[in-house]
């Protein structure tokens, strides 16, 4: 079932009809009733869907595009899944859900042609401007607590927020309130949502490209890169992720 290829701008617009997307909704269900692969349908839809962000009426907000530049495929994924009416395979959902695994192995380019050149360049920042900074953040963790295992006499407990010093050279503190600053973000408190935690690792990446030496960045940059490699290997591998518990580099093409 052919459908309109479309850029991110044309795509994710603020205040775009949410009528539209109710049509790419009912395209989406009428091809998987006609035994299109719901994984096909489902991006197909993802490449017409236009809002950024969706506050539906059980009071779920879905925040799809951050900083209007890195785009979260995966939770579109989840939101769009839910208008399929369980026609999506259990063990094929969680795998979508859990690890953004789709039931056909996809190239980059067939799946950049699938979403959409725009959408998919967006997609590359939200995984270097979050997945890749969340991978670099745990890495340092991971370093600071070494070197304090290997010196407990003058070791700094709060391996955290000595992470943030090391990468950033602030404080948690203060990168949060100059983020708080510069964004406009409503202050979260305690209870940061997932959401806006993405919000202010993304601001952080940008922070650390936008103040940080380009060859540290570029090392800083390679060690989240293994990292991610890293996680992504033993989740793949691991039988602890092998089912759900029941209980339930800043891409350049985007500014062009």
């Amino acid at each position: 079932m052919p459908r309109p290829e479309t850029t991110t701008a044309e795509a994710i617009e603020e205040g775009s009809p949410s009528r539209a997307d109710a049509a790419t909704i009912e395209r989406m269900r009428r091809a998987v009733a006609m035994r299109e692969p719901w994984h096909r349908a489902l991006l197909a839809a993802i490449a017409e869907w236009r809002q950024p962000i969706e506050l539906l009426p059980n009071g779920r907000r879905y925040d799809y595009l951050l900083a209007n530049e890195a785009f979260d495929w995966v939770l579109l994924a989840e939101r769009l899944a839910e208008e399929l009416n369980g026609r999506i395979p259990a063990e094929e959902r969680d795998a979508l859900l859990f690890r953004g695994a789709l039931p056909e192995e996809l190239s980059d380019e067939e799946f950049r042609r699938l979403i959409g050149p725009g959408k998919y360049r967006a997609h590359l920042n939200f995984i270097y401007g979050v997945r890749i900074e969340e991978a670099l953040q745990l890495a340092v963790e991971e370093e600071v607590l070494k070197e304090r295992r290997a010196n407990p006499v003058n070791a700094d407990a709060r391996a955290h927020e000595t992470m943030f010093v090391r990468v950033y050279s602030k404080t948690r503190d203060d990168l949060y309130a100059l983020f708080m600053e510069e964004t406009g973000a409503e202050d979260c408190g305690g209870e940061m949502s997932l959401a806006h935690l993405h919000m202010f690792t993304y601001w952080l990446f940008k922070f650390r490209v936008r103040r940080g030496e380009p060859a540290r960045v570029a090392s800083d940059t390679r060690k989240g890169i293994v990292q991610l490699s890293r996680l992504e290997t033993i989740r793949r591998t691991s039988p602890l992720f092998s089912e759900p518990n029941e209980e339930g580099a800043f891409i350049d093409a985007t500014v062009r």
